[in-house]
């Protein structure tokens, strides 16, 4: 089964204007209407480094989640950040951005890959004694922009070092949209067959009229796991300053319906959805 992860935290995080609280809340009570797997909501970071997340915590408040089915994933880039996801019951899934670039690693969480990895080991360990599943995002994950060493067999060492962490989902992560679609497709091709026990994502920034392609290429790979944005908006605010948008959930979510795979989503929600998307992003 498809499963599609709506990421308004990512839209949201590198806009110049702070997006209020209120609105923020009812812009993701309606997608958690929509029902998508997971949404991706708010992170528990430095309000001086991603300020428009500052107030993750009030958002969670003013969440409707009786209806919904959808879970709820924050992103966290320390052990502090991670701590005070605990504190909230409501929360499924915490992510972590591990770079297999050292310059974005430094640049996103301000910490080299291998301190990043002792504290996803500590994170692993934290959330399998609070009954949260850690979601690993592996960034630059198709190659990055800064020189730094890239490999599809680094990927592979990544993938080894998670998994001896018993690490269960890991979304490879092409933070500045640079993957062609022959390198998705084998990409998630071996890693699928060697480690056919963690669950693959695909968090893909694209140019729109690559989108389809990409998806397909995903799926010839074998990954059911796809996250996006509606509209497409958002980027990493700390990888480039010419940011690649999110992957365009409707143009996701016609491509994947167009290759026979039934979502199970309630459309006029999803309407909905997109008429309040052009508010938030567009006002």
């Amino acid at each position: 089964m498809i499963k599609l992860i709506e990421c308004p935290r990512d839209a949201m995080q590198g806009l110049p204007d702070f997006v209020d609280t209120a609105i923020k809340a009812a812009y993701i009570n309606q997608l958690l209407e929509v029902g998508f797997d997971t949404v991706d909501f708010g992170s528990f970071v430095s309000p001086k480094a991603i300020p428009q997340m500052r107030d993750t915590a009030e958002v969670l408040s003013l969440l409707d989640l009786h209806k919904s089915q959808s879970k709820l994933l924050a992103i966290i880039a320390n052990v502090r950040g991670a701590e005070d996801a605990f504190h909230f019951p409501e929360i499924d899934y915490l992510g972590f951005p591990l770079s297999l670039s050292e310059t974005f690693q430094q640049r996103n969480t301000n910490a080299s890959i291998s301190k990043a990895l002792e504290t996803v080991e500590t994170v692993q360990n934290l959330c399998q004694t609070k009954g949260k599943e850690l979601v690993v995002y592996l960034s630059m994950g198709f190659g990055n922009p800064y020189g730094d060493p890239y490999s599809p067999e680094l990927v592979a060492e990544f993938v080894q070092k998670l998994d001896d962490l018993e690490v269960k989902i890991i979304s490879l992560s092409d933070t500045v949209g640079v993957a062609d679609n022959e390198l998705i497709k084998n990409l998630f091709e071996v890693q699928i067959q060697a480690f056919p026990h963690i669950e693959f994502g695909a968090h893909l920034h694209s140019r729109r009229e690559s989108i389809a392609e990409k998806v397909i290429a995903g799926l010839a790979g074998g990954c059911k796991r796809f996250d996006g944005a509606l509209k497409g908006f958002g980027g990493c605010p700390m990888a480039n300053d010419d940011l690649v948008g999110n992957m365009a959930t409707e143009v996701m979510i016609e491509t994947l319906e167009g290759e026979g795979h039934s979502l199970n989503l309630n459309k006029a929600e999803l309407g909905e959805s997109m008429k309040l998307a052009n508010y938030v992003f567009q006002s």
